[in-house]
């Protein structure tokens, strides 16, 4: 069950997100309208409480607090009775199917200010341990200015725009999963990782992905790509794109449901605007990591797109 329900939490599209090393403070899931961070998730999985949750501003009272069955239903958009007997089936198999629930975007308002870039110095170091055992080279870590938080031992991720300016930055926990992001930074759904490097070195063919870790894999095994930092996509990361030197997308999905709603998301946001090809992950791995790829192999053109793609394994 923490496996699963660390996923939704994981992918889900938060609306003004405050991660914390223990708990998510967002918009509601169940409100729409919300624009403050009035829902709060404990996502901690050590704490006998994680996957409880509470919504103050809930006028239902029966919608104010529930525990990890309310919560993987409230994510899904399904019954209570489906979500109990979901984790009942995935705990056994260890196995999931996600669905992304897509709610109306915020007004748009006023964009939070960049991250100071000497906030890095305090995680700069050679490279790291964990990344190092996910296959990521010294060099690829330099290029990307991953470094380590030796107080919440968490291996440190900047997230930065086309220019260099350091937007967020991503904490993952290297004893347990757990993840958090920086305070005050500019929320990652907008973003795309890697597109600095994109720029940079005026590269015209780039595989995408939903991992930064399968990103920076990729890297290692001299394939340039981009991430989306989760199984969501929308027009401001396609515009980032489009904007780019990039001109060929190679998909990379991990391999369940929520990798081919986000594949289906991504050809149609490009429909006719550059050239997308797809590569397959190998059957029985979730992820280009995971799976440790010499490199992407054959890969197909897409030329008509979602209906063809739908009907994909």
């Amino acid at each position: 069950m923490l496996e699963i329900l660390f996923s939704e939490i994981e992918r889900y599209p938060w609306r003004n997100p405050r991660w914390h090393p223990d708990k998510l403070e967002a918009s509601s899931p169940l409100r729409p309208g919300d624009d403050r961070p009035s829902f709060r998730v404990i996502t901690d999985p050590d704490s006998p409480n994680f996957g409880c949750w509470v919504d103050s501003g809930a006028s239902d009272p029966n919608r104010r607090r529930g525990g990890p069955v309310q919560l993987l239903a409230i994510l899904r958009g399904i019954s209570e009775a489906e979500a109990r007997q979901i984790l009942a089936e995935e705990e056994d198999a260890d196995s999931g199917a996600y669905i992304t629930l897509r709610l109306r975007e915020p007004t748009a308002r006023a964009r939070p200010k960049s991250l100071d870039s000497t906030l890095l110095d305090a995680y700069a170091m050679q490279d790291s341990d964990y990344l190092t055992s996910r296959g990521i080279s010294p060099e690829v870590q330099a290029l990307f200015r991953t470094g380590y938080d030796p107080i919440n031992q968490a291996v440190t991720i900047p997230w930065v725009d086309v220019t260099g300016r350091l937007l967020n930055v991503k904490y993952r926990s290297v004893r347990k999963k757990r993840f958090w992001y920086a305070k005050n930074g500019v929320p990652v759904r907008d973003l795309i990782y890697g597109i600095d490097i994109v720029y940079k070195r005026r590269i015209r063919k780039v595989c995408i992905v939903e991992s930064e870790i399968d990103a920076l894999y990729l890297w290692t095994i001299g394939q340039p790509a981009i991430a989306t930092g989760g199984a969501s996509f929308n027009e401001k990361k396609r515009d980032l794109i489009l904007r780019s030197p990039v001109e060929e997308l190679i998909l990379l999905r991990d391999n369940d449901s929520a990798g081919r709603v986000w594949r289906n998301e991504i050809v149609a946001s490009f429909d006719g605007k550059l050239r997308i090809d797809l590569s397959l992950v190998p059957r029985g791995d979730k992820d280009v990591s995971e799976a440790q790829l010499s490199n992407i192999g054959k890969t197909r053109q897409i030329v008509s797109s979602l209906p063809i793609l739908r009907m994909a394994a």
